[in-house]
């Protein structure tokens, strides 16, 4: 019986004081399911390097010369974590039958890997971990999530809420998954329209281990306006609903306005004219920034430039070497027989 190839893709960005935890952390986990032959020896904990600024790499290296399990891919800049998923993903879904992606900061549950990894064996091909309750997080971000979600809901957009970037993918939907040509990614509504056999397994968040969220308020609400733009255009529809609006509050101004004039009481009406210029002003205002939006996402698309740019891939050789090992090996044992 042929065992599951997994590779563990962990995106590092700046990961110096939480990567030797994580790593020590990971690797017992990888190494215990080949000690019971859950998955095979040429599976692999694969440390992608966005563009850190601090040891990262150089930490992601040590790893790899104390142990065959670490290997790493090494951007040229900071290209961003959804580019990151990407490229662990297709580098390693070429020689892996299932990648699971989880952050490097271990938020999320690992010892949900071995599970992930039964469930896909057993005809998932993508499996989610998903929160079952957000405990560790303030108020506000509660709040802000569940709004999110509500609001992405409404818009059309297929998401599962309290689900991340924890999940694993089999080879099939990493294929399909990689026809996904745009710029901008937002990997949490695209995985969903994948279809195949899907299954959710749910856990506890955790405290983040060290070092700062890499997203702040400003970058989340960044990141969620690139996820209702990149899968709705409710925005401009939104937009033309509110100049409607505008249009019928204007008539019932103008009805207002004549019969004042043919009652004879007529008021100077600076103040309300200035605001409603102003008023209106800032709605075009806003309509222009979500269209320019809209725009600036398709002149990123059609420049048709590429996503990252891999400067260094120690991940492939050793996948190819163990290829050549093992196609070597076969060829011994049928000229044996």
């Amino acid at each position: 019986m042929k065992l599951t190839t997994l590779t563990i893709v962990v995106p590092c960005y700046n990961e110096a004081e939480v990567l030797p935890t994580s790593a020590a952390t990971l690797r017992q986990i990888l190494q215990n399911m080949i000690d019971i032959k859950q998955v095979s020896q040429k599976s692999k904990i694969l440390f992608v390097n966005d563009g850190s600024r601090d040891k990262t790499w150089s930490l992601i290296q040590q790893l790899e010369r104390d142990n065959a399990l670490f290997t790493g891919l090494k951007f040229s800049r900071n290209f961003g974590h959804q580019n990151a998923l990407m490229a662990g993903m297709k580098v390693a879904g070429k020689y892996s039958d299932c990648v699971i992606t989880i952050d490097a900061d271990l938020q999320d549950d690992e010892n949900l890997i071995p599970k992930m990894v039964a469930s896909y064996q057993e005809g998932n091909e993508v499996v989610l971990g998903v929160r079952n309750d957000r405990s560790s997080d303030s108020h506000f971000k509660r709040w802000t999530a569940e709004a999110f979600y509500g609001l992405m809901g409404k818009m059309g957009v297929q998401l599962v809420p309290d689900h991340a970037d924890f999940r694993l993918l089999g080879r099939r939907a990493i294929d399909v998954l990689m026809e996904y040509q745009e710029t901008n990614l937002f990997l949490r509504g695209i995985v969903p329209q994948l279809g195949f056999n899907t299954e959710k397994l749910y856990y506890q968040r955790k405290p983040r281990l060290a070092g700062e969220t890499k997203y702040p308020l400003k970058k989340m609400l960044s990141f969620a306006f690139d996820g209702i733009t990149s899968f709705s255009i409710a925005p401009v529809k939104a937009i033309m609903s509110l100049g409607i609006l505008v249009i019928g509050i204007s008539l019932i101004m103008v009805i207002y306005a004549i019969v004042r004039f043919f009652t004879g009481n007529v008021i100077s009406g600076w103040t309300s004219l200035m605001t409603s210029l102003w008023f209106l002003g800032g709605i075009q205002l806003v309509g222009i920034s979500v269209i320019g939006e809209y725009i600036g996402k398709i002149y990123a698309e059609v420049k048709h430039r590429p996503r990252y740019i891999i400067e260094q891939d120690d991940y492939t050789p050793t996948q190819q070497a163990a290829q050549t090992a093992q196609t070597a090996q076969l060829n011994e044992m049928v000229g044996a027989s």
